[in-house]
């Protein structure tokens, strides 16, 4: 076999500095000038001088290689200027990368921010709807910043700390821009990372958020004892809930049948790293939900998307029985017993209906 090619160094500047943006940064500084930037200068400077990221990634030790900064200007500095340019002017797309690693809750005022500098490029590794407006991430960085600037979104099944530990992992990136996603593949593609590129935007975007809604009826049903055909049941009927929506909102069948659809549902749904699990779990032992969260201490976007997902699958008149029974629980007040009764007490029909 031969070896991959060499690919030329580039400037990445990773925005959020939690679990999933932490790690993809020491992966990405093997081979890159990587600087990874978070909003609290306290928790940059510690992990900056314990090279970890103690408060959300803790024992993985930061290459040396990697920057840290709370300085956002200094941050997209490295991505905005070009190499050897005395003033800020737009790098190329060869030269420099920008992954916005924030939560959907966090990727509009970032974007915001973002207004003032002349970004190269943005890809964003969130995954679910924004709550108020029920947007996914590319309509909110198109809202935000419009069509000029190349965007993509990379996502699959991923968990941080075992990107951060260098175990494999294939990821999607998704974008209308072909030479984005040629740069994404260059620059994060190799070792033990495989990257794949579609343009099907709306596909991954809706597989990356529905499958934690779903995440957390495995964990219900697991906590519960109802075993693993229940689990297989709820996984299969679960992808077809996702395709329903994401054709609805104009994604392609095939997505659904990859990385960021069967891949990410499976993992999602089964792997004891999940957060979206983790709280299903917590439901069937009876813990409120705000103690379930509290207890998480990170963000479990399932919770933040049910809502929505809810309300656009009535707007699109798509049939999403475990979606909504997830959505009945986490903000009605419906007992886990009568969802479960509800589910097993509707009317059979042809599966690929």
């Amino acid at each position: 076999m031969s070896p991959e090619p060499t690919i030329p160094s580039m400037n990445i500047t990773v925005l959020g500095a939690g679990a999933w943006g932490t790690a993809l940064a020491i992966a990405l500084a093997q081979r890159h000038n990587v600087l990874l930037w978070g909003r609290n200068p306290d928790t940059m400077a510690a992990a900056a001088a314990q090279r970890e990221n103690a408060a959300y990634l803790p024992g993985f030790a930061l290459p040396e290689t990697l920057s840290l900064s709370a300085d956002f200007s200094e941050a997209l500095a490295h991505v905005t200027t070009a190499a050897g340019a005395t003033t800020a002017a737009p790098a190329t797309q060869s030269e420099a990368l920008l992954i916005v690693a924030s939560s959907v809750s966090g990727l509009r005022e970032l974007a915001q921010q973002l207004q003032a500098f002349p970004i190269p490029n943005i890809v964003w590794l969130c995954k679910g709807f924004e709550e108020n407006t029920r947007l996914l991430p590319h309509q909110i960085v198109r809202q935000v910043l419009g069509d000029a600037i190349p965007a993509a979104a990379l996502s699959g099944p991923s968990f941080a700390q075992e990107v951060a530990r260098g175990l494999p992992c294939a990821l999607s990136v998704a974008s209308v821009h072909a030479g984005l996603c040629e740069q994404v593949v260059a620059a994060v593609h190799g070792g033990n990372i495989r990257v794949y590129s579609t343009d099907d935007l709306v596909g991954v975007e809706v597989g990356g958020a529905v499958k934690n809604i779903l995440a957390i009826a495995t964990g219900v049903a697991d906590g519960l004892g109802l075993g693993l055909n229940a689990r297989a049941a709820l996984i299969t009927r679960g992808l077809a809930e996702i395709t329903r929506l994401g054709i609805a909102l104009g994604g392609r069948s095939e997505t659904f049948m990859g990385l960021s659809g069967v891949g990410d549902l499976i993992l999602t749904c089964t792997g004891d790293l999940s957060r979206n699990r983790r709280v299903g779990l917590g439901l069937a032992q009876g813990k409120p939900l705000a103690s379930i969260v509290t207890e998480l201490g990170h963000v479990a976007e399932g919770v933040r998307c049910a809502a929505a997902v809810r309300a656009l699958a009535q707007e699109c008149g798509v049939d999403m029985p475990i979606s909504n029974a997830v959505a009945g629980v986490l903000f009605d007040g419906d007992s886990l017993q009568s969802v479960m009764e509800l589910l097993l007490s509707r009317n059979p029909r042809e599966e690929s209906a």
